[in-house]
């Protein structure tokens, strides 16, 4: 009895001095949209959304265009080098231009907004990324899914009159 005793205490002792020591793990940079995108990524659906037929309530307002011209081909490579920062993009598959079809790309934020905002993707014809060509919104971030949503938003005079809104997914 007096021996069971003795090794319960020894065992709740060194139990006690284990839990002195906390062990909060080593710290890790936080997962950016980035990391997130970095990869193939293949077409689900493409939309395309008459923006003025929308806000004036004419029907139809929009359109899948995912089986037309193609666009089951479409797919899209982002890329990063080995420090998480963006370098090329590409779109594959013999699918008529929404925008083109290889250059540089980054972010306008490395993370999901507060506000809900959507996070930008701006296209550039230069390594330097200074020539921007498009502008694309990250409507949904990629996440536990392998899916995001893309939006490509044309404008005339400032007032938008067309949307094209992607829906990929991650291609292993």
């Amino acid at each position: 009895m007096r021996s069971k005793i003795i090794y319960g205490l020894a065992i709740m002792g060194l139990i006690a001095v284990g839990c002195n020591d906390p062990d909060d793990g080593s710290y890790v940079d936080p997962v950016t949209i980035y990391e997130k995108m970095d990869g193939d990524w293949g077409l689900m659906s493409l939309k395309m959304v008459d923006e003025y037929a929308k806000a004036n309530a004419i029907e139809p307002s929009e359109r899948n265009l995912g089986a037309y011209f193609n666009y089951e081909d479409f797919k899209i490579r982002f890329s990063v080098d080995d420090n998480m920062e963006p370098t090329t993009y590409e779109v594959m598959g013999d699918v008529p231009p929404l925008f083109p079809a290889n250059g540089y790309w980054k972010l306008s934020s490395a993370f999901q907004q507060p506000n809900g905002e959507a996070v930008k993707i701006y296209l550039y014809s230069d390594a330097q990324k200074t020539q921007m060509t498009d502008e694309l919104k990250l409507v949904a971030v990629p996440g536990s899914g392998e899916q995001m949503e893309l939006q490509l938003v044309r404008k005339s005079g400032g007032i938008a009159f067309v949307s094209y809104s992607f829906k990929l997914n991650a291609v292993n």
